[in-house]
Protein backbone atom coordinates (compact mmCIF):
# COMPACT_ATOMS: atom_id res chain seq x y z
CA UNK A 1 0.00 0.00 0.00
CA UNK A 2 3.19 2.85 0.95
CA UNK A 3 4.32 1.91 -2.71
CA UNK A 4 1.10 4.00 -3.91
CA UNK A 5 1.99 7.16 -2.94
CA UNK A 6 5.92 6.58 -3.63
CA UNK A 7 5.09 5.56 -7.45
CA UNK A 8 2.65 8.76 -7.94
CA UNK A 9 4.79 10.98 -6.48
CA UNK A 10 7.48 9.16 -9.32
CA UNK A 11 5.27 9.96 -11.73
CA UNK A 12 4.51 13.31 -11.15
CA UNK A 13 8.22 14.53 -11.24
CA UNK A 14 9.03 12.47 -14.16
CA UNK A 15 5.94 14.21 -16.10
CA UNK A 16 6.71 17.43 -14.60
CA UNK A 17 10.90 16.85 -15.92
CA UNK A 18 9.49 15.50 -19.09
CA UNK A 19 7.31 18.74 -19.40
CA UNK A 20 10.65 20.73 -18.53
CA UNK A 21 12.86 19.15 -21.26
CA UNK A 22 9.75 19.74 -23.96
CA UNK A 23 9.77 23.23 -23.32
CA UNK A 24 13.43 24.11 -23.63
CA UNK A 25 13.28 22.07 -26.73
CA UNK A 26 10.43 24.67 -27.93
CA UNK A 27 12.13 27.85 -26.22
CA UNK A 28 14.86 26.92 -28.73
CA UNK A 29 13.16 26.96 -32.14
CA UNK A 30 13.05 29.92 -34.32
CA UNK A 31 8.90 30.07 -33.92
CA UNK A 32 9.22 30.67 -29.97
CA UNK A 33 11.95 33.72 -30.40
CA UNK A 34 10.20 35.30 -33.06
CA UNK A 35 7.02 34.66 -30.56
CA UNK A 36 9.09 36.28 -27.30
CA UNK A 37 10.08 39.56 -29.86
CA UNK A 38 6.50 39.83 -30.41
CA UNK A 39 5.51 40.20 -26.71
CA UNK A 40 8.95 41.84 -25.94
CA UNK A 41 7.27 44.41 -28.69
CA UNK A 42 3.35 44.19 -27.12
CA UNK A 43 2.39 43.21 -30.39
CA UNK A 44 -1.27 43.60 -29.57
CA UNK A 45 -1.00 46.92 -28.13
CA UNK A 46 1.19 48.56 -30.60
CA UNK A 47 -1.19 46.91 -33.69
CA UNK A 48 -4.03 48.83 -32.44
CA UNK A 49 -2.28 52.21 -32.15
CA UNK A 50 -0.60 51.45 -35.70
CA UNK A 51 -4.28 50.47 -37.11
CA UNK A 52 -5.94 53.66 -35.76
CA UNK A 53 -3.18 56.04 -36.98
CA UNK A 54 -3.36 54.35 -40.56
CA UNK A 55 -7.14 54.86 -40.23
CA UNK A 56 -7.28 58.52 -39.28
CA UNK A 57 -4.09 59.90 -40.99
CA UNK A 58 -2.76 56.93 -43.55
CA UNK A 59 -6.14 56.34 -45.52
CA UNK A 60 -7.09 60.55 -45.57
CA UNK A 61 -3.81 60.86 -47.34
CA UNK A 62 -4.71 58.74 -50.00
CA UNK A 63 -8.14 59.66 -50.85
CA UNK A 64 -7.24 63.49 -50.65
CA UNK A 65 -4.32 62.78 -52.54
CA UNK A 66 -5.79 60.49 -55.11
CA UNK A 67 -8.39 63.77 -55.57
CA UNK A 68 -5.42 65.82 -57.22
CA UNK A 69 -3.99 63.09 -59.26
CA UNK A 70 -5.13 63.13 -62.91
CA UNK A 71 -8.20 60.61 -63.35
CA UNK A 72 -5.89 57.46 -64.65
CA UNK A 73 -3.54 57.88 -61.47
CA UNK A 74 -6.26 58.22 -59.19
CA UNK A 75 -8.32 55.01 -60.78
CA UNK A 76 -5.07 53.20 -60.80
CA UNK A 77 -4.54 53.78 -56.66
CA UNK A 78 -8.11 53.44 -56.14
CA UNK A 79 -7.62 49.65 -57.81
CA UNK A 80 -5.28 48.64 -55.46
CA UNK A 81 -6.25 50.21 -52.72
CA UNK A 82 -9.51 48.17 -53.11
CA UNK A 83 -8.71 44.82 -54.11
CA UNK A 84 -6.08 45.19 -50.73
CA UNK A 85 -8.92 45.78 -48.89
CA UNK A 86 -11.09 43.01 -50.47
CA UNK A 87 -13.97 45.86 -50.97
CA UNK A 88 -15.48 44.53 -54.23
CA UNK A 89 -18.83 44.02 -56.05
CA UNK A 90 -21.66 45.19 -54.06
CA UNK A 91 -19.67 46.34 -50.89
CA UNK A 92 -17.42 48.47 -52.98
CA UNK A 93 -20.57 50.66 -54.35
CA UNK A 94 -21.68 50.97 -50.78
CA UNK A 95 -18.18 51.95 -49.90
CA UNK A 96 -17.77 54.44 -52.46
CA UNK A 97 -21.56 55.96 -51.24
CA UNK A 98 -19.61 56.87 -48.02
CA UNK A 99 -17.16 59.23 -49.61
CA UNK A 100 -16.99 62.58 -51.00
CA UNK A 101 -16.54 62.94 -54.60
CA UNK A 102 -12.74 63.86 -56.02
CA UNK A 103 -14.56 67.56 -56.83
CA UNK A 104 -15.85 67.94 -53.90
CA UNK A 105 -12.78 66.61 -51.61
CA UNK A 106 -10.33 68.73 -54.17
CA UNK A 107 -12.66 71.78 -53.16
CA UNK A 108 -13.09 71.32 -49.28
CA UNK A 109 -8.59 70.55 -49.24
CA UNK A 110 -7.52 72.42 -51.51
CA UNK A 111 -2.86 72.89 -51.92
CA UNK A 112 -2.36 73.88 -48.51
CA UNK A 113 -4.43 71.62 -46.97
CA UNK A 114 -3.15 69.08 -49.15
CA UNK A 115 0.27 69.91 -48.03
CA UNK A 116 -1.26 69.62 -44.12
CA UNK A 117 -2.77 66.76 -44.60
CA UNK A 118 0.61 64.78 -46.12
CA UNK A 119 2.68 65.82 -43.18
CA UNK A 120 -0.13 64.82 -40.53
CA UNK A 121 0.08 61.43 -41.63
CA UNK A 122 3.46 60.95 -40.83
CA UNK A 123 1.87 60.39 -37.61
CA UNK A 124 1.12 57.27 -39.33
CA UNK A 125 4.99 56.62 -40.41
CA UNK A 126 6.54 57.70 -36.91
CA UNK A 127 4.52 54.77 -35.23
CA UNK A 128 5.50 52.73 -38.10
CA UNK A 129 9.35 53.69 -37.50
CA UNK A 130 9.14 52.69 -33.88
CA UNK A 131 7.68 49.45 -34.49
CA UNK A 132 10.75 48.66 -36.42
CA UNK A 133 13.06 50.61 -34.12
CA UNK A 134 11.88 48.19 -31.25
CA UNK A 135 11.86 45.18 -33.25
CA UNK A 136 15.36 45.30 -34.45
CA UNK A 137 16.45 46.64 -30.72
CA UNK A 138 17.45 49.95 -32.58
CA UNK A 139 17.74 53.66 -30.97
CA UNK A 140 16.14 56.43 -33.49
CA UNK A 141 18.72 58.53 -34.43
CA UNK A 142 17.33 62.88 -34.77
CA UNK A 143 18.44 65.24 -37.39
CA UNK A 144 16.62 66.12 -41.00
CA UNK A 145 16.93 62.39 -42.42
CA UNK A 146 14.62 61.41 -39.65
CA UNK A 147 11.79 64.08 -40.88
CA UNK A 148 12.18 63.40 -44.69
CA UNK A 149 12.18 59.32 -44.59
CA UNK A 150 8.55 59.60 -43.54
CA UNK A 151 7.15 61.61 -46.11
CA UNK A 152 9.41 59.54 -48.94
CA UNK A 153 7.78 56.27 -47.63
CA UNK A 154 4.19 57.84 -47.90
CA UNK A 155 5.24 58.84 -51.64
CA UNK A 156 6.93 55.97 -52.80
CA UNK A 157 4.07 53.84 -51.30
CA UNK A 158 1.41 56.12 -53.21
CA UNK A 159 3.67 55.21 -56.36
CA UNK A 160 3.46 51.73 -55.78
CA UNK A 161 -0.06 51.59 -55.74
CA UNK A 162 -0.70 53.35 -58.70
CA UNK A 163 2.23 51.07 -60.74
CA UNK A 164 -0.04 48.13 -59.55
CA UNK A 165 -3.41 49.68 -60.49
CA UNK A 166 -1.59 50.14 -63.64
CA UNK A 167 -0.39 46.49 -64.19
CA UNK A 168 -3.78 45.24 -63.05
CA UNK A 169 -5.48 46.77 -65.94
CA UNK A 170 -2.96 45.77 -68.54
CA UNK A 171 -2.87 42.46 -67.24
CA UNK A 172 -6.45 40.75 -67.43
CA UNK A 173 -7.50 37.18 -65.88
CA UNK A 174 -6.31 33.71 -66.78
CA UNK A 175 -2.57 33.80 -67.79
CA UNK A 176 -2.46 37.34 -67.02
CA UNK A 177 -3.92 37.01 -63.47
CA UNK A 178 -0.70 34.70 -62.79
CA UNK A 179 1.88 36.94 -63.73
CA UNK A 180 0.24 39.79 -62.04
CA UNK A 181 0.07 37.77 -58.80
CA UNK A 182 4.00 37.14 -59.29
CA UNK A 183 5.00 40.49 -60.01
CA UNK A 184 3.01 42.04 -57.18
CA UNK A 185 4.48 39.52 -54.48
CA UNK A 186 7.91 40.18 -55.96
CA UNK A 187 7.37 44.02 -55.71
CA UNK A 188 5.59 43.89 -52.43
CA UNK A 189 8.43 42.06 -50.56
CA UNK A 190 10.92 44.70 -52.42
CA UNK A 191 8.27 47.50 -50.81
CA UNK A 192 8.74 46.06 -47.27
CA UNK A 193 12.70 45.61 -47.55
CA UNK A 194 12.68 48.99 -48.26
CA UNK A 195 10.22 50.24 -45.59
CA UNK A 196 12.69 48.50 -42.83
CA UNK A 197 15.71 50.04 -44.89
CA UNK A 198 14.09 53.15 -44.94
CA UNK A 199 12.58 52.96 -40.57
CA UNK A 200 15.78 52.10 -39.13
CA UNK A 201 17.66 55.37 -40.63
CA UNK A 202 19.67 52.64 -42.91
CA UNK A 203 21.90 51.42 -39.98
CA UNK A 204 21.27 47.93 -40.95
CA UNK A 205 22.36 46.02 -44.28
CA UNK A 206 20.03 46.03 -46.71
CA UNK A 207 20.69 42.23 -47.74
CA UNK A 208 19.53 41.20 -44.19
CA UNK A 209 16.32 42.89 -44.80
CA UNK A 210 15.11 41.17 -47.25
CA UNK A 211 13.96 38.33 -44.76
CA UNK A 212 11.86 40.62 -43.14
CA UNK A 213 10.30 41.99 -46.11
CA UNK A 214 9.64 38.81 -47.30
CA UNK A 215 7.84 37.41 -44.34
CA UNK A 216 5.60 40.44 -44.43
CA UNK A 217 4.97 40.48 -48.09
CA UNK A 218 3.93 37.16 -47.98
CA UNK A 219 1.46 37.82 -44.83
CA UNK A 220 0.02 40.25 -46.32
CA UNK A 221 0.09 39.23 -49.65
CA UNK A 222 -2.12 36.06 -47.87
CA UNK A 223 -3.84 38.34 -45.20
CA UNK A 224 -5.58 40.42 -48.87
CA UNK A 225 -6.41 37.14 -49.81
CA UNK A 226 -8.28 36.35 -46.91
CA UNK A 227 -10.19 39.99 -47.20
CA UNK A 228 -11.63 38.97 -50.27
CA UNK A 229 -13.56 36.09 -48.56
CA UNK A 230 -14.98 38.11 -45.67
CA UNK A 231 -14.61 42.04 -46.69
CA UNK A 232 -17.52 42.25 -49.03
CA UNK A 233 -19.73 41.20 -46.55
CA UNK A 234 -18.65 42.74 -43.68
CA UNK A 235 -18.56 45.50 -45.08
CA UNK A 236 -21.65 45.40 -46.82
CA UNK A 237 -23.12 44.32 -43.62
CA UNK A 238 -22.11 46.89 -41.37
CA UNK A 239 -22.72 49.92 -44.13
CA UNK A 240 -26.72 48.88 -43.52
CA UNK A 241 -26.98 48.81 -40.22
CA UNK A 242 -24.80 51.77 -38.94
CA UNK A 243 -24.35 53.59 -42.63
CA UNK A 244 -20.73 55.41 -43.06
CA UNK A 245 -19.42 54.81 -39.48
CA UNK A 246 -19.90 50.55 -40.28
CA UNK A 247 -17.43 51.04 -43.38
CA UNK A 248 -15.01 52.87 -41.23
CA UNK A 249 -15.57 49.79 -39.00
CA UNK A 250 -15.12 47.46 -41.44
CA UNK A 251 -11.77 49.32 -42.37
CA UNK A 252 -10.16 49.45 -39.04
CA UNK A 253 -10.80 46.23 -38.68
CA UNK A 254 -8.86 45.47 -41.94
CA UNK A 255 -6.20 47.85 -40.47
CA UNK A 256 -5.73 46.06 -37.39
CA UNK A 257 -5.49 42.56 -39.01
CA UNK A 258 -2.88 44.43 -41.62
CA UNK A 259 -0.72 46.15 -38.56
CA UNK A 260 -0.53 42.32 -37.14
CA UNK A 261 1.12 41.48 -40.46
CA UNK A 262 3.56 44.18 -40.19
CA UNK A 263 4.61 43.41 -36.65
CA UNK A 264 5.12 39.82 -37.13
CA UNK A 265 7.32 40.82 -40.19
CA UNK A 266 9.20 43.19 -38.75
CA UNK A 267 9.65 40.94 -35.44
CA UNK A 268 10.19 37.60 -37.76
CA UNK A 269 13.16 39.61 -39.70
CA UNK A 270 16.15 40.24 -37.10
CA UNK A 271 15.38 36.59 -35.09
CA UNK A 272 15.84 35.19 -38.80
CA UNK A 273 18.99 36.51 -39.84
CA UNK A 274 20.69 36.64 -35.78
CA UNK A 275 20.20 32.55 -36.10
CA UNK A 276 22.96 30.82 -35.65
CA UNK A 277 22.26 27.89 -38.08
CA UNK A 278 22.72 27.45 -41.91
CA UNK A 279 18.95 29.49 -42.41
CA UNK A 280 20.58 32.45 -40.77
CA UNK A 281 23.59 32.18 -42.72
CA UNK A 282 21.58 32.29 -45.81
CA UNK A 283 19.60 34.80 -44.92
CA UNK A 284 21.99 37.18 -44.08
CA UNK A 285 23.67 36.54 -48.14
CA UNK A 286 26.97 36.71 -46.21
CA UNK A 287 26.93 40.04 -44.73
CA UNK A 288 29.73 40.65 -42.10
CA UNK A 289 27.12 42.03 -39.54
CA UNK A 290 23.79 42.78 -39.52
CA UNK A 291 24.88 46.85 -39.26
CA UNK A 292 26.54 48.77 -41.38
CA UNK A 293 30.03 50.07 -40.53
CA UNK A 294 29.98 53.04 -38.24
CA UNK A 295 26.39 52.19 -36.19
CA UNK A 296 25.66 52.17 -32.92
CA UNK A 297 25.53 48.92 -31.46
CA UNK A 298 21.84 47.67 -30.91
CA UNK A 299 20.17 47.17 -27.30
CA UNK A 300 20.67 44.42 -25.34
CA UNK A 301 17.33 42.01 -25.05
CA UNK A 302 15.33 42.36 -21.82
CA UNK A 303 16.44 40.81 -18.97
CA UNK A 304 12.55 39.80 -17.43
CA UNK A 305 10.70 37.62 -18.01
CA UNK A 306 7.50 37.80 -20.53
CA UNK A 307 4.18 36.69 -20.79
CA UNK A 308 1.16 36.90 -22.47
CA UNK A 309 0.13 40.33 -20.28
CA UNK A 310 3.17 42.14 -22.48
CA UNK A 311 1.23 41.73 -26.01
CA UNK A 312 -1.73 44.01 -24.34
CA UNK A 313 0.58 46.98 -22.37
CA UNK A 314 2.77 48.76 -23.14
CA UNK A 315 6.13 48.59 -20.83
CA UNK A 316 9.13 50.81 -20.27
CA UNK A 317 12.96 49.42 -19.69
CA UNK A 318 11.72 48.62 -16.23
CA UNK A 319 8.76 46.95 -17.19
CA UNK A 320 6.10 49.01 -15.95
CA UNK A 321 3.37 50.32 -18.02
CA UNK A 322 4.06 53.21 -19.91
CA UNK A 323 2.58 55.88 -22.23
CA UNK A 324 4.03 56.59 -25.32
Amino acid sequence: MSSGPKASHHSAEAARGWVAKARARVEQTLLWQVWERLLENEFVDRSVALAGKAFVSFFPLIIVVAAFVPASLRSAIFSTLTHRLGVTGPALGEAKQAFATSADIRRATGILGLILTFFFATSFTTALQRIYLRAWRRVGSGGLGSYVRGPAWLAGVLLYMALMGGIRKVMPGGIGLIFFAIIALATSVTVWTLTAWLMLMGQVRMRVLVACGAVTGLAMAAYALSATLWMPNNVTSNFRQFGFFGVALSLVTWFSGAAICIILGACAGPVLVEDSGPLGAFLRFGAPSLLVDGATPSLPAPTRALSLVDAFTERDEEGTAGDD
